[in-house]
């Protein structure tokens, strides 16, 4: 990714190979019970581990653990062999600064617009402001946003505010992203152009993702396809593609029961004959 002057570039794993973001026995709980029990994956470098169940599941608080949002009862949450628990307040604001997060409602500031959205971060950590405009300008021209740079997001459409969010996202130059339901409430076109943006993020950066989603059609759609720089469209994956490993691997992860009901690419998942992963497949 083309990081403005001055904008640092997110770490890597510390060690090749090594797993981006790892769960390891975690337990969450509230009052009503666990809804996480003894949950333990691995996220490898530059994969899309994409999250699955029904709703309570627990998808949502998978994600906000491995952002350092919350913590768990129990066990380990690692990233980029971190452990998550370790670190105080302060280390997990650094932390967050370089990872992206994209809420399912977009969740941007009502009253700053889609320039001052995407800047927030940057403003927060006092880089220069000809350095901020140039990376604002860059990450909305990556989602085809910049003709709304001045517009509020009240005058945005649902779509678009998810685009918006996405460039937030990427403004610190992150090498994790997390998607919370990217296109949750959005029309069959515009959930194209988001899912269009995850694969050129990913084919292009090389970002490693966690992806939450009740739309298993999104998933095959990260699975099927690569964006194509040359011609800027997405095109169906070749028997090469995936020989050659062009593309980062996408891994379903069905949860059950707060722990992993399956796990497997996509042909295992259209193989399988289980009740509960054919239930997603209607």
């Amino acid at each position: 990714m083309n990081v403005s002057p001055g904008l640092v570039e997110a770490s890597p794993p510390i060690a090749t190979g090594a797993p981006v973001i790892s769960f390891e026995e975690v337990r969450l709980g509230f009052d009503e019970g666990d809804v996480l029990r003894d949950l333990s994956f691995h996220v490898a470098p530059h994969e899309t581990k994409v999250l699955i169940g029904e709703s309570g599941a627990g998808k949502t608080l998978i994600m906000k653990l491995a952002a350092g949002l919350i913590r768990p009862d129990a066990g380990r949450v690692m990233v980029s062999g971190q452990e998550l628990n370790d670190l105080t307040e302060y280390q997990l604001l650094d932390f967050r600064r370089r990872i992206g997060f994209v809420f399912q409602e977009g969740a941007l500031f009502d009253s700053l617009s889609v320039a001052e959205n995407v800047a927030y971060r940057l403003r927060e950590e006092d880089e220069p402001e000809d350095r901020i405009e140039a990376r604002t300008l860059e990450v909305l021209r990556l989602v085809e946003m910049e003709h709304s740079i001045d517009k509020m997001p009240a005058d945005l459409s649902g779509g678009m505010r998810r685009r918006v969010s996405i460039a937030r996202a990427l403004a610190s130059a992150p090498y994790v992203v997390f998607y919370d339901s990217p296109t949750a409430g959005l029309d069959p076109i515009t959930s194209q152009t988001i899912i269009k943006l995850m694969l050129r993020l990913r084919d292009t950066q090389g970002v490693t993702s966690l992806l939450a989603t009740h739309r298993l059609q999104d998933a095959f759609g990260m699975a099927n396809y690569r964006f194509d720089a040359a011609t800027n469209k997405i095109v169906h994956l070749s028997p090469q593609d995936i020989a050659s490993k062009r593309c980062g691997e996408i891994t379903f992860l069905f949860i059950r029961d707060g722990r992993v009901y399956f796990e497997g690419g996509p042909q295992a998942v259209l193989d399988s004959t289980d009740p509960y992963l054919k239930k997603f497949l209607v």
